[in-house]
């Protein structure tokens, strides 16, 4: 009885712990690559939004008066702090108008930058085009003000 214990707890972890991996096909930190993997290997479009950030909402500088956070099921589903590393979180900003202007990302990726939190950050104009991406400073240094959330602003990783 104890051995058929040991090995339901031991698949029953394993199980666990492949949830919280990153899938083997996600992008590597090339602006390129991710732009593929969010517009169509994984469109970011078809992920959902977190209950209590849904659908359009004010927004701010530098991202515009209005945006959208899409987040993938990783984060989605992410039990407190830190995020599982594949943690993606796409925003669309926009302007007074409701026009959409631009999109960043945030995308976790294992020993990409400890020193903060190991996040990948882009910014695309809507053709796809990469401005910034990497270690950005002005994506660290506002998002910093919410290093305990895991760099997260709109939302609490509980």
């Amino acid at each position: 009885m104890r051995k058929l214990w040991a090995i339901g707890l031991s698949a029953a972890i394993f199980l666990v712990s492949l949830s919280f991996a990153p899938r083997e096909d996600m992008p590597t930190a090339d602006a390129g690559e991710f732009w593929g993997f969010i517009t169509k290997s994984s469109p970011y479009k078809e992920w959902n939004f977190w209950d209590d950030h849904a659908d359009m909402q004010p927004g701010r500088a530098p991202h515009g008066p209005f945006h959208r956070v899409y987040v993938n099921d990783i984060l989605l589903n992410a039990d407190g702090v830190p995020a599982p590393y594949g943690s993606i979180q796409v925003k669309e900003s926009f302007n007074n108008d409701k026009q959409l202007m631009n999109i960043t990302v945030m995308y976790k990726l294992k020993d990409f930058n400890p020193s903060a939190g190991d996040w990948w950050w882009a910014k695309y104009d809507l053709d796809g085009k990469a401005g910034p991406a990497g270690k950005v400073q002005g994506c660290i240094g506002c998002h910093g003000v919410r290093a305990d959330n895991d760099y997260i602003l709109v939302h609490d990783l509980k």
